[in-house]
């Protein structure tokens, strides 16, 4: 049977296909500025007063190839420390005589106490390596106010770190090489801070606080980062104050910022050397500058100098060298001391932060807290005062009481389109999983998400106008057909910016920074209003030409909108498999739930302005039927596809377990395996089926009849480990590390206890390491009437409670030394206290590597050696 359709039909899919067309190029345009394809990456003999990003990479090749493992406890952190120094020196030789070069390598050691991933722990920590380079005038004081980079040289367990950090590193060489050979000598100091223990909770920058003889000249700063491989150099944080941003605003010649950021960060699992200079130790005024993309690779074997993605560290390095310049040259730079006293700065950083955005990377928008107060507050005055200039037919405050009515039915209207829209991909998000076995079939290919979610999420923002095709006037229109659709068309319009100038309003008196692109959304709608008003005269309410003319002049703000949304979907997806396994039955849905979510605001963003006029020629059956099965389609294909691939691998934890006794004696060995991400453990091993072979899985397993691995024996991870679920523990031989280790860690009292005369007691220990050889970090869990101890000052963190077990104290120890680690543990009564040791080495036996080597390509393992031991004292 032939499809009939109306002339109404027909206009209405003209239309859905305009917008098809142009939702398109602006994603291709979108998609090659967030890949950085707009960026030339200077060759390898560009001229030596230019940044460039070929001899950063040879620095990165270094540090990620020839170097094997970064990684606390193998010497390829001692050797990654001396080809920095050769480096830095190498560039004080080229120096002329009017600079003044300094070069340290400083060893820190310290113990405080922190909240991480909101857990409470202690670390301890000891020679940890940060070399340090200070580049002035030859006329320059120590005392002058200086401007710090930092980026960290160690990497994660695992993983080569091109992305994180060498990239990081190696931005760093060749900006400093670029101020020497440039022959532009620093108004001010530049320190640049190499430091050797951001991986393990941020103690390199830590322990430079703490001890540094310059770190009192630091007026401000810039952390390099990487959560990823490339793409946008995202400005994440940024203060305390406005200054830094507005330094950045001012002087990048990519900017890539956006103060929502700094809105979404804290729900990112993890953190960065940021805090430590702005917030826990230095209040320094400052800046966290961020890749983003390739997050599939973060923390991974896969964080290869490949993986980079071309174009990035050069935007990164020509950013980073205007940025030192412009901050060196600013008459707010100061010192510790002059900042504490000036009333000025104190006043800035009371402004809290401001609002900034870039504009497709090609301008900064920047204003302060206060100009945000008076300009985010015009939209809903522009609302409030609307009815006064409506069409209505008699002037009054009746008519415009009835007017307003007619404007707050349309809000509520375009936000019920909006909810639907969220909750539409969502209901289908759960259908689908409904009847399948696995979750997260568009990891590895983005593209599934757009083609699930974004129809449905298109019906569920067109139902409120379908449902409420004659708009319920409270003017009245009686008999007048023109003004009924004129009044119908104003209050659906006046609704929809009524709404965004609501939600603008609640983001700026919520303290947020992120009400600039709601502000964006009701700003632009105003010059398509007026467009469309002047379309209707000429062309008509009925011609199609007459959404177009309304669409024209909000295009650049949806083109925002598109680079904004398309860059938070990418980077939430590559993040997905890295978020943690949530317990069932609900963990199972949460990262598809969240993706639809995600997916559903951003299209309620993207085309939501449209909606009011657009909707007219959309909101059809005919028009829905298609945006369904297009949805429908997707359910169907994303079915057919894997969700993992060696360019969007799953995360796997693999610890091969021993527990002992006593220095000599292996009492269990074990092979524990957890993932981060919703697909559990049983998926992987059906479809790695020489692991499950070689563990001894059939196809029966369950996790009912496996033995699960307790979180007690992920101490050594604490507190990442709250990030597994439903790990499991296959049985070991443990002849393999008798051969290899003469002693094991082991926990002894080096001296009588003491007993004082209120009762309590201290307990004076020695925490040998045995005879490992690639110790990572060592984990103290201590229960009991703990009332004092000689970390972190003698300050006890607050306790953590996991699995119902008693409140407990975590403390982190780290750092190679032939020396073994003593302290103090006291006791407000005679009651036990217990304490586990879980002490992670990264060498392995050859059986386990011979395991590790079983797991297909599209699995990232991240492997290593835990002993754990339990004392009562």
């Amino acid at each position: 049977m032939a499809l009939r359709f109306s002339s109404g039909d027909v206009s209405g899919f003209k239309l859905l296909l305009i917008l098809a067309v142009t939702y398109g190029l602006i994603a291709m345009l979108v998609d090659s500025i967030i890949h950085m394809h707009f960026i030339k990456p200077l060759e390898i003999d560009a001229p030596l007063d230019r940044f460039s990003e070929a001899r950063a990479v040879e620095h990165v090749r270094v540090l990620a190839q020839e170097i094997d493992g970064r990684q606390e406890g193998r010497p390829g952190l001692r050797e990654a420390a001396q080809y920095i120094t050769a480096q830095l020196e190498m560039i004080k030789e080229r120096a002329g005589s009017n600079f003044r070069i300094e070069i340290e390598e400083t060893v820190v050691n310290g113990t405080f106490n922190m909240m991480f991933l909101g857990h409470s722990i202690s670390l301890g920590y000891r020679n940890h390596t940060n070399i340090v380079m200070r580049i002035s005038s030859e006329d320059s004081q120590d005392s002058d106010p200086s401007v710090l980079v930092n980026g960290h040289f160690d990497s994660p367990l695992g993983s080569p770190g091109a992305g994180d950090c060498g990239s990081c590193v190696a931005s760093m060489l060749e900006i400093a090489r670029l101020i020497v050979d440039s022959g532009w000598i620093p108004p001010r100091p530049v320190l640049f801070l190499f430091n050797g223990a951001e991986e393990l909770f941020m103690l390199g920058s830590h322990g430079f606080m703490k001890t540094h003889k310059w770190r009192d000249t630091i007026g401000a700063f810039i952390n390099v980062e990487a959560s990823g491989t490339g793409g946008p150099d995202l400005v994440c944080q940024s203060g305390p104050g406005s200054w830094p941003s507005q330094v950045y605003a001012q002087s990048a010649i990519y900017p890539m910022a956006h103060s929502a950021a700094q809105d979404v960060f804290p729900i990112i699992p993890g953190d960065t050397d940021f805090r430590i200079f702005s917030q826990d130790y230095g209040d320094i005024p400052g800046l966290d500058i961020i890749f983003l993309l390739g997050g599939y690779f973060y923390h991974t074997s896969y964080d290869t100098m490949e993986r980079l993605l071309p174009g990035s560290m050069q935007a990164r390095g020509e950013n980073l060298f205007s940025i030192i310049k412009a901050f060196t040259k600013s008459s707010k730079l100061q010192i510790t001391h002059e900042r504490e006293s000036n009333i000025s700065t104190a006043n800035q950083y009371e402004e809290g932060h401001a609002v900034f955005f870039d504009y497709l990377t090609l301008f900064m928008i920047y204003y302060t807290r206060k100009v945000a107060m008076l300009l985010h507050s015009i939209p809903i005055a522009i609302f409030l005062a609307a009815p006064v200039f409506s069409k209505k037919q008699t002037p009054g405050l009746l008519s415009w009481f009835s007017t307003f009515c007619d404007f707050a039915k349309g809000l509520i209207f375009h936000a019920t389109g909006i909810f639907l829209a969220i909750v539409f991909p969502i209901i289908f998000s759960i259908l689908r999983l409904l009847f399948t076995s696995h979750a997260m079939h568009w990891f590895a290919h983005p593209y599934l998400a757009y083609l699930m979610f974004i129809p449905c999420s298109l019906v569920g923002m067109l139902i409120p106008r379908i449902i409420w095709s004659s708009f319920p006037l409270s003017q009245d229109a009686a008999g007048l057909k023109s003004l009924k659709e004129a009044l119908s068309d104003e209050a659906r319009f006046w609704g929809a910016f009524g709404l965004y100038a609501m939600l603008t309003l609640a983001y700026l008196f919520a303290g947020l920074s992120g009400g600039f692109l709601t502000f964006l959304l009701s700003a632009s709608m105003l010059p398509g209003w007026v467009s469309y008003c002047l379309s209707i005269k000429s062309f008509g309410r009925q011609s199609l030409r007459s959404p177009l003319f309304y669409m024209l002049p909000i295009l650049p703000c949806l083109a925002y909108s598109v680079y904004f949304g398309g860059f938070l979907i990418q980077f939430m997806v590559e993040k997905m498999g890295m978020m943690g396994a949530l317990p069932p039955p609900y963990g199972f849905f949460i990262p598809d739930v969240v993706m639809a979510a995600i997916i559903g605001v951003v299209t309620g963003w993207c085309v939501g302005p449209l909606i009011p006029i657009c909707g007219h020629w959309l909101a059809r059956s005919s028009i829905l039927q298609v945006l369904l099965h297009l949805s429908v389609l997707g359910l169907a294909l994303s079915s057919q596809f894997f969700p993992y691939s060696v360019d969007a691998p799953k995360r796997v934890v693999f610890q091969h377990s021993f527990l002992t006794a006593d220095a000599n004696q292996v009492v269990d060995s074990s092979y524990d395996f957890s993932v981060l991400d919703s697909n559990s453990l049983l998926f992987l091993f059906k479809h790695a089926p020489d692991v499950a072979k070689e563990l001894h899985i059939n196809s029966e397993s369950s996790f009912e009849t496996a033995k699960t691995s307790h979180r007690e024996n992920w101490m050594g991870l604490f507190p990442v480990s709250f990030l597994f679920s439903r790990s499991l523990k296959f049985p070991a031989r443990s002849d393999g590390i008798l051969k290899q280790y003469r002693q094991f860690p082991h926990l002894s009292t080096y001296e009588p206890h003491t007993v004082f005369s209120g009762g309590s007691r201290r307990i004076y220990l020695e925490l040998s390491l045995g005879s490992l050889e690639e110790v990572w970090v060592s984990v103290l869990n201590i229960t009991g009437p703990l009332s004092s101890w000689s970390f972190a000052d003698n300050t006890l963190p607050a306790t953590e409670t996991a699995d119902g077990g008693p409140p407990s104290y975590i403390c982190r120890l780290s750092g190679a030394s032939p020396e073994n680690w003593t302290f103090w543990l006291e006791a407000s009564s005679s009651e036990d206290l217990k304490v586990e040791v879980a002490v992670i080495d990264q060498y392995m036996v050859d059986e386990a590597k011979q395991l590790k080597g079983l797991f297909p390509e599209w699995v990232d393992v991240v492997a290593y050696s835990g002993f754990l031991s339990s004392y009562i004292f």
